[in-house]
């Protein structure tokens, strides 16, 4: 049986199992219906034009983990931020592990979609923000919202600091020999509130996986929010990362992409503008090698005046590597005195390396400020032969020269641990030994 045939026959049992009378019933079902219109994207649509699903949908995947697998934390500790002391909600193919997690209901909610989707105290929440904007023409978000049940809730009141780093943690045991999960992340910070969070997917064996994870994310009046996702996974997984950013007045938002492992990684990253004088950070750093393909699909959509959004997006690609940026900015007519910047910059390390660059900008209004620009290169020779000539081997010499390609992304990293993190497994994707194993 092909996955979307597994998947629509599923949906019932799926329903009676949490509760067929539920009051997402009719969202679930419209979901389904459109997905079972739609079905998986194909190389037909634009925004997938440079990136095929087909060879993964070949595996027979596990719709439901049929088991619970408990892991240790000693066995999974070095994915953690544990230098420092967060918050975290942790899942295990797909179902949370209370032991593994460290989650708070004092002065913020940190903790489960699945409270949150269930219990009555969270109704007037959930009817507020759950699906709101998320985008319904896109299949496998519909796909989402129909099995959507497990993943992290998270909420600070207005005026609240959230007094350390969230963690949000999928991984994936392998005890199945292939599984799909859909995670389901709702993010709520309210007026002058402020929140780090750090979300990571990490399969512990190479059997496949498929994760088609959501994410809304809603910045109320001046809200912060810094959000970190860390894509270094083994070379069967695959991940469809799907987020969704609501932004009010004086809001601001960054959102840091870090795509280093996996076989297949597709970020739709999507920004939307409610309130004048927000600020919209979307960066990127993508080093894959072998035959890995990683696809930005970023949207920003200006549509209030006075607004800025930064899009800086760093890609080093060799072996048979694919990588694609497609990137859009809108302006709307009335979101006058805009200032968009977008910029693509990438560095082909093989002939046989492909990067897919499309940069966009729709504008309407007449005072702006906005450029985009994009460029595909090879290291600078020059430069190498300089500090080659000054007895910097040459390895660590194109070493030295991708870092300081990325710097300036890295930069943005505001935990100090976190950007060491980074740096470290990027000094080990560029071949220089730093004594750090991820």
């Amino acid at each position: 049986m092909e996955l979307k045939e597994k998947l629509i026959s599923s949906f019932m049992a799926f329903e009676e199992r949490i509760d067929v009378h539920s009051e997402l019933h009719d969202v679930r079902t419209a979901a389904l219906k459109n997905f079972e219109n739609k079905g998986f994207p194909t190389k037909k649509d634009e925004s997938w034009k440079y990136t095929s699903l087909n060879a993964i949908l070949k595996n027979d995947f596990t719709v439901f983990s049929k088991k619970e697998n408990a892991i240790e934390f000693n066995h999974v500790k070095k994915y953690f931020l544990h230098e420092i002391d967060t918050y975290k909600i942790v899942f295990v193919d797909g179902v949370f592990s209370s032991h593994l997690s460290a989650t708070t209901h004092e002065g913020i909610d940190v903790c489960l979609m699945s409270s949150a989707l269930t219990k009555p105290k969270y109704k007037m929440v959930i009817d507020a923000y759950f699906n709101q904007i998320a985008n319904e023409d896109e299949s496998l978000t519909s796909l989402n919202t129909a099995f959507a049940m497990e993943g992290a809730y998270i909420n600070i009141p207005k005026s609240k600091v959230a007094d350390k780093p969230i963690e949000i943690m999928y991984f994936s045991t392998g005890n199945e020999a292939a599984l799909l999960v859909q995670p389901r992340n709702l993010v709520i910070v309210g007026e002058n509130s402020h929140v780090q969070i750090i979300e990571r997917h990490q399969s512990l064996n190479e059997n496949p996986v498929l994760t088609n994870s959501v994410t809304e994310i809603f910045a109320q009046k001046r809200a912060i929010v810094d959000y970190y996702k860390i894509q270094n996974d083994t070379l069967e997984a695959n991940l469809i990362d799907n987020t969704y950013v609501s932004q009010k007045q004086e809001s601001h938002v960054s959102v840091h992409t870090f795509s280093f492992g996996g076989n297949l990684t597709r970020n739709n990253l999507n920004f939307y503008h409610f309130g004048e004088r927000l600020t919209s950070t979307l960066n990127g750093i993508t080093i894959i090698g072998e035959k890995q393909h990683v696809d930005h699909y970023t949207l920003v959509k200006h549509s209030t005046p006075n607004c800025e959004s930064f899009q800086d997006y760093k890609g080093i690609y060799s072996d048979r590597s694919t990588g694609v940026f497609n990137g859009k900015v809108y302006v709307e007519k009335e979101a006058q005195k805009t200032n968009a910047f977008q910029k693509s910059n990438n560095i082909l390390l093989s002939d046989k390396a492909t990067i897919n660059a499309k940069p966009q900008l729709e504008i309407f209004a007449d005072d702006v400020k906005c450029s985009h620009g994009c460029t595909v290169g090879q290291l600078d020779e020059t430069a190498l032969f300089y500090m080659q000539q000054r007895g910097i081997p040459q390895k660590e010499a194109k070493a030295l020269l991708m870092y300081a390609f990325s710097n300036a992304v890295i930069e943005n990293i505001k935990i100090p641990e976190l950007k060491q993190r980074i740096t470290k497994i990027i000094a080990t994707k560029l071949g220089v030994k730093m004594g750090f194993d991820l």
